[in-house]
């Protein structure tokens, strides 16, 4: 029995990479994992990653499958549903505290550079966690509350009050 659900309720699409790399060498398989981890993959299972759908995250997947292909590997990119709700939530829930945790770092490393003397540390500091949160931000596919309170906590820092509204 095929569960779809009703399109009031349609679930989020995916996009999925289905993969194997040889072990060795190794520099391939280790740029792999650092490319997915930059862009925030939930895994579904050894070598199967998935990342909410869209013309990016489609292109991201479709060029990392072409190195795998040139590393001596298999890849496939498809585009997949969960059948169940619960299945979705669990993937929004994880990919949504993995990036609240990401902010959470931004807020810390933040309220610690305050204490930090001299101004060309702190402006040193301020320019690395803003690069970290653009970063944070591409991968950033849910919304976080972590989110408001790194970027007040870099305002902070930046000298400038929380309400005040910095492009970055």
């Amino acid at each position: 029995m095929e569960r779809i659900p009703a399109p009031e309720q349609r679930l989020d699409e995916w996009v999925m990479l289905a993969y194997r790399i040889p072990r060795e060498p190794s520099t391939p398989r280790i740029a792999l994992w650092r490319k997915l981890r930059k862009y925030g993959v939930f895994q579904l299972a050894d070598g199967v990653v998935v990342l909410p759908a869209s013309a990016r995250t489609r292109e991201q997947f479709e060029w990392l499958a072409e190195e795998i292909v040139e590393a001596g590997g298999q890849a496939e990119v498809w585009t997949a549903a969960p059948t169940t709700q619960n299945q979705q939530d669990r993937m929004r829930a994880k990919l949504s505290a993995d990036r609240a945790a990401e902010y959470d770092e931004i807020t810390d490393a933040a309220e610690a550079a305050q204490s930090v003397p001299d101004t060309d540390g702190r402006t040193k500091k301020l320019t690395q966690l803003r690069r970290r949160m653009r970063e944070i931000d591409k991968r950033t596919f849910f919304p976080t509350s972590q989110r408001d309170g790194a970027e007040a906590a870099l305002k902070e820092l930046a000298g400038r009050p929380a309400e005040t509204q910095v492009p970055q």
